[in-house]
């Protein structure tokens, strides 16, 4: 483990900055070239075309033809096939077939088809005067510089109104958490609202229960089980951070809550996603440590940042070369933490905790890893094709009365013509019939 998250930065060449998931309003009204939307639907970002290390259009039709055949033969290919299922995920899904495979991986297409008026009725309800209020407010900031969410009045902005509202319709007891509003925006790039909406429930209830409610109980934990993996992976970064004070909940919930939407350029955010919806929640944790080995990991870098603010600096400020989709994510591979070891961890953590807490205590046992494990929980519960598996009827006949044996005749110093006539009643007349031997046969005595 040491070894794969090792004190040594990978150097990598000078590629494009691609941070255009970031900037101000002030761009909007800049010259013209600035308003050029690039491939993501960011206005002035830098991925008009791909960049440096992006696949070559041959390599990505492949993938996409491979996708397609996965996704036509969904069951069986999760049932059979995860393994290639998850290593296609890794090295990213083409981005013209998202829209296809988020919902898949993440279960929303079998909750949107159990309930195929849920989320029409709970559009049209009227929402929560108090949520309503703070999701308004919080509409601009999603995303500023996209061309979905520029217009207050456009059908981005309006969108992520519906399907915020209707969330805290869906989830009355949790309401609203403004980090839902980037991760909901995210999915509104590349899904229908009503896909949106339920992949959004997928993600706060069973990828990160415990995160969005009004008490973030799930949250604190991670927390703590992640400057454990830290204390464990690099020792050397974890003594800096609590020299300089530097606890993970300073950091770490705008990582996780956000799912790095906030945190990496929108390409390798996707990469992401694309991992966490098919592991699960140990992706974040692998991205993590891999941002802070990024910022902290050579003995310069901490030297550099003696105290709080310089060292919340290095780990907001990495250098987008070191960002790029496919060298980033070939490193948060390579990262040496298993669902073994994560929740061996998790467990450690909560047994720690204090009984006194205020709230509900953290339930990981919720949390499902990955969409392997989902998949099978549908499984599990009947959820096929709309269709509840057939529980075999087993009839019991009962026994039958016995009979009593069956005496053999006496026909000792009996002629068997004689026991046929007795037992048939008096011979027929007429002429006799003829067969071979029959006058030695009938006086044949036993």
């Amino acid at each position: 483990m040491a070894q794969a998250l090792g004190e040594d930065l990978v150097q990598t060449s000078e590629l494009q900055d691609d941070s255009s998931s970031l900037g101000s309003d002030s761009e909007l009204s800049g010259p013209g070239p600035y308003r050029q939307a690039d491939r993501y639907g960011f206005i002035g970002g830098s991925s008009a075309e791909p960049g440096p290390g992006h696949p070559p259009a041959d390599l990505i039709r492949q993938r996409e033809m491979k996708w397609v055949e996965m996704t036509s033969h969904w069951e069986k290919t999760m049932s059979r096939r995860y393994k290639k299922v998850k290593m296609q995920c890794r090295k990213g899904i083409p981005s013209a077939l998202r829209a296809r495979c988020w919902p898949l991986l993440c279960g929303a297409h079998v909750c949107q088809k159990n309930s195929p008026d849920t989320y029409k009725e709970l559009a049209e309800a009227p929402g929560d005067p108090q949520w309503m209020e703070t999701i308004s407010r919080d509409l601009h900031r999603q995303f500023p510089l996209h061309e979905m969410f520029v217009s207050p009045q456009g059908h981005g902005q309006q969108g992520l109104l519906q399907v915020l509202k209707a969330y805290t319709l869906h989830r009355p007891e949790q309401g609203y958490c403004q980090a839902q509003g980037p991760v909901a925006a995210v999915l509104l790039m590349h899904l229908p609202p009503e896909e949106a909406f339920w992949c959004l429930v997928q993600i706060c209830e069973v990828y990160l229960p415990g995160y969005y409610g009004p008490h973030m109980e799930a949250v604190q934990l991670d927390a703590q089980v992640f400057s454990a993996l830290l204390r464990r992976l690099l020792p050397r970064v974890h003594k800096h951070l609590q020299q300089a004070g530097v606890g993970p909940l300073l950091y770490l919930p705008e990582w996780f809550l956000c799912l790095f939407a906030r945190s990496l350029p929108f390409p390798t955010v996707l990469r992401v996603w694309d991992a966490f919806l098919s592991e699960g929640v140990k992706v974040l944790f692998r991205v993590g440590l891999t941002l802070v080995r990024l910022a902290l990991g050579s003995a310069e870098q901490r030297l550099a940042c003696p105290g709080l603010l310089e060292t919340l600096g290095a780990l907001r400020a990495i250098p987008p070369a070191q960002l790029q989709e496919e060298v980033f994510m070939s490193q948060v591979h390579s990262v040496a933490l298993s669902e073994q070891d994560l929740q061996r961890e998790v467990r450690a953590q909560l047994a720690q905790l204090p009984q006194s807490t205020s709230g509900p205590p953290p339930r990981p046992q919720a949390r499902l890893p990955g969409a392997q494990a989902i998949f099978e929980a549908q499984q599990l519960a009947g959820v096929r094709g709309d269709t509840r598996p057939e529980v075999p009827r087993i009839v019991v006949q009962p026994p039958e009365e016995p009979r009593p044996p069956r005496r053999k005749p006496q026909t000792r110093g009996k002629t068997f013509h004689g026991l046929l006539t007795r037992a048939r009643g008096p011979p027929i007349e007429g002429p006799p019939r003829s067969h071979r031997g029959s006058t030695s046969f009938l006086d044949t005595r036993f």
